[in-house]
């Protein structure tokens, strides 16, 4: 497992302890979200002769405890009525809410404490002061939106505080719109009905920036698509996941059959079947951030996004199948109005990345328009890692056997793939031999590289000299090995440093790549203009490359070297942690493989004399007791001659039986493992005796009693894992949605990852510990307290569990089950 560095940098400064200098007012609005502040900002504007005085405020700025304590003192205490509007229930802000809270009560004030979501919170209800009809009213202003609601929830607190203000009641906004390329609001019909040849392009936005008129990044983005010869429509919506809305959408999915969309709104939109609305389109969902940072913010710091931006607009889409691209916009503070003593937030575009982002969805089009004889593909291996035999190398995966089994798939889906039918073998021998090659003269690099954005060509000549001193370099050019099949090409990855310090550099975040790894990209994008990119196997070097550890810029070197080309990427399935990084550096399509063949690992040499002697023991028991007597303590003697009493955890002096019963089943223990035999072949199904041997492994490792009918559909599901594999291969290229599906290991009792084929999610943090997980740690913690108990004739006082990210993304969090399981506690689903 290999992490990315990233630093903190400014994407976290407001939650230091900081005093927004704000004078007290009648009334105090507080909010997550800057559509709402701004919506008010602008109605209190209107209206401010008959309202009352208002203050507002980001709890963005207010999540330190000193903050909040601040500007209860200075603000919250003098005030007269608080709203307060969180992003979720009471934990989303918890202190703050409770602080407010006592304050109101001592002071008398009016207090709403409302969800930020569509979910009620019983908790927010008790800590208010306001009585539930009142509470209940200015919840449904707010959830309903837009300037003349809240313009409206103004006149109906300065009536609540003794005002003569007149107020309407709440107006229902409906909870979906069309937005148009010269942006108009109109209803979804009108879209459904628009003729456009163009492929179409569906931006889905949130309907709060409609309401609060912060439209700009998706009216540049609109833009943008159009630019590239898209059609380009949108949408605002309040929530995927509102039936309203799913029912309107299906129809213009229906109607206009986009050939990609684009998605700039949070969180999954999974209903229960595991489904979404976007899923019928049966095309490419892009995520699109419009980050809660500054423009400031993420260039300076290498993590590119801040943690809520991560966990909304990264993490939990990616468990609806969403590809993520860049980051296009960011928020901008206005000047502050002196007024309500506040400065409003909006999105402000950033033209060059909503430049890339547009290319890289025409790039999806223009691969799902293209007959399967045009496409124009690239088949990448890694030469990983320097070691002798493992050219062409990935995790668990046989290469050249994989790689022909691909030319074989794409051959019979009418793909160019030479005159010549490539097999295993004539893979394996261009990996050994490297005869077949290409020249790429350096006058062409050279205008390439001079192309980079920013400095980065002067970093290359910096870091490696003048490009014709590259190793790679014969007379005037490059000289790389590639063998062409037709319009495939099957390409072994350049090192992206010197030859003999390949291991040490394949990770390193700091170190940009040499000549020649630039020409190569370089050369697939500008003179074989390749549709799509196949990366064949854990894992190349593309996304350790350096720059931001997500929402790129231009001048992060895995978009500089790769530029906007679709890519899709068989990966192991039990690696999560590494495929993360090519979904979110590389936009990534990752689909699962399976794990390599297994075999039980039996006895061999000592271990296996071993054996020998501990059956003829128990053969010897309670027939011959002198020579049981001569076996124990032959066994004894060969366990501490050979370290298996020491693996074993024996201890001199120790009872011959007591040592014996240890010994016996640690060499069970031994023999049972199952081990691996082989290699994985992508797009084939294991052979009946390696299914068989998988599918009792995984029975093992559940920690459960598995029925027949459990067992039979294990064993479906690995038989459908060539299938499947082959099936999500040619969807993505395709240019057509591939379905989402977690990873983990199958042999750690994650046989929800089966079958495979599937484009890999990390993990629902939501979810952890999962089913089978909460079983395995249990069992694991009985072990621990069993065996210390044993050893040391009394309970263990104290455990500390070293969790690990990687061991719980493999696991479903098996790690931290056992930790609950020490506490006494077991999760609830």
């Amino acid at each position: 497992m290999h992490v990315l560095a990233t630093q903190l940098a400014t994407l976290d400064d407001a939650e230091a302890a900081i005093d927004l200098g704000q004078s007290p007012a009648d009334v105090v609005v507080l909010s997550f979200s800057d559509s709402d502040l701004s919506a008010l900002a602008a109605a209190w504007q209107r209206d401010a002769g008959s309202l009352p005085t208002l203050r507002l405020a980001s709890l963005k700025k207010l999540r330190h405890p000193m903050s909040v304590d601040l500007y209860v003192e200075r603000v919250v205490a003098h005030a007269r009525a608080v709203i307060v509007r969180g992003l979720g229930g009471l934990d989303y802000w918890r202190y703050g809410f409770e602080r407010i809270g006592d304050a109101a009560r001592e002071k008398g004030i009016l207090f709403a404490a409302l969800p930020g979501d569509d979910r009620a919170d019983p908790r927010l209800v008790s800590v208010s002061t306001l009585a539930a009809g009142p509470l209940e009213r200015l919840d449904r202003f707010f959830r309903e939106g837009g300037s003349e609601n809240l313009r409206q929830a103004l006149h109906y607190v300065g009536a609540m505080l003794g005002g003569d203000n007149a107020w309407k009641p709440p107006v229902p906004v409906g909870p979906i719109a069309g937005f148009t390329l010269d942006r108009r609001t109109v209803p979804i019909a009108e879209l459904c009905q628009l003729q456009d040849h163009r492929p179409a392009a569906l931006v889905v936005f949130y309907r709060s920036n409609l309401m609060a008129a912060d439209v700009e990044p998706v009216a540049a983005l609109l833009e943008a698509l159009e630019r590239q010869g898209l059609a380009p429509l949108a949408i605002a919506v309040n929530s995927l996941k509102d039936p309203a809305v799913e029912a309107d959408l299906e129809r213009l999915l229906r109607a206009r059959k986009p050939a990609v969309i684009l998605n700039t709104t949070a969180f999954s939109a999974r209903r229960a079947d595991d489904t979404t609305v976007l899923d019928a389109a049966d095309a490419p969902v892009l995520q699109v951030v419009l980050a809660g940072s500054t423009r400031d913010g993420w260039a300076a710091s290498p993590r590119g996004l801040s943690p809520a931006d991560l966990a909304m607009n990264v993490v939990l889409p990616e468990l609806d199948g969403r590809l993520l691209t860049r980051a296009i916009s960011f928020k901008a503070e206005a000047a502050v109005d002196p007024g309500v003593e506040f400065g409003s937030v909006r999105h402000e575009p950033d033209v060059d990345r909503v430049d890339y982002v547009a290319r890289l969805a025409a790039s999806w089009v223009r691969l799902a328009r293209k007959t399967p004889l045009q496409r124009r593909l690239a088949l990448v291996l890694s030469d990983y890692p320097a070691r002798g035999g493992r050219t062409g190398y990935a995790v668990g995966l046989d290469t050249s056997a994989s790689a022909a089994e691909i030319l074989h798939l794409l051959r019979g889906e009418g793909y160019d793939t030479g005159k010549l039918e490539r097999s295993a073998g004539d893979i394996e021998r261009f990996l050994l031999a490297q005869t077949e090659r290409i020249r790429i003269p350096l006058s062409a690099y050279r205008r390439w590289l001079a192309a980079l954005p920013g400095n980065l060509h002067r970093l290359v000549d910096e870091t490696w000299g003048d490009a014709g001193s590259d190793p790679a370099v014969a007379g005037d050019s490059f000289d790389l090995p590639v063998l062409r099949c037709g319009h495939v090409l099957v390409l072994l990855q350049p090192d992206r440093g010197l030859a003999g310090d390949r291991k040490a550099g394949y990770h390193d975040m700091t170190c940009p790549p040499r000549h020649a790894y630039v020409a190569f990209y370089a050369w697939l994008r500008e003179t074989e203009k390749i549709d799509a990119l196949v990366h064949l196997g854990t894992h190349g070097t593309l996304e350790w490359l350096p720059g931001k550890a997500l929402a790129l810029s231009a001048e992060c070197w895995p978009e500089a070297v790769l530029g906007a080309v679709p890519v899709i990427y068989p990966f192991i399935v039990n690696n999560p942690g590494e495929a993360v990084q090519a979904k979110r550096r590389l936009g990534a399509v990752t689909i699962g493989h399976l794990t390599p063949p297994l075999s039980a690992a039996g006895l061999h040499g000592a271990m296996a004399e071993m054996e020998g002697l501990v059956e003829e023991y128990a053969s010897a028991d309670g027939l011959d007791r002198r020579r049981l007597r001569f076996l124990e303590d032959e066994i004894v003697e060969r366990a501490w001659n050979s370290g298996l009493a020491v693996e074993c955890g024996l201890s001199r002096g120790e009872p011959n039986q007591s040592a014996i019963a240890k010994l016996d089943a640690q060499l069970c223990d031994i023999k049972e493992l199952s081990i691996r035999d082989g290699l994985h072949i992508y797009g084939r199904q294991p052979g009946v005796e390696a299914r068989g041997t998988l599918v009792e492994a995984m029975v093992l490792a559940s920690g459960t009693v598995c029925t027949p009918a459990a067992r039979q559909g294990i064993d479906e599901a690995v038989a459908a894992c060539g299938r499947h594999e082959r099936d999500a291969l040619l969807a993505a290229l395709d240019g057509r949605r591939v379905a989402p599906g977690p990873a983990g290991a199958p042999t750690r009792g994650r046989a929800d990852v089966l079958p495979t084929g599937r484009n890999l999610t990390s993990i629902d943090p939501r979810a952890i510990p999962t089913r089978t997980a909460a079983v395995i740690g249990a069992r694991a913690a009985d072990e621990v307290v069993r065996r210390y108990l044993q050893d040391h004739g009394e309970y263990p006082r104290a455990l500390v569990i070293d969790l690990w990210a990687s061991a719980s993304l493999r696991t479903g969090g098996d790690d931290l089950a056992q930790a609950f399981a020490y506490l006494g506690v077991r999760p609830t689903w």
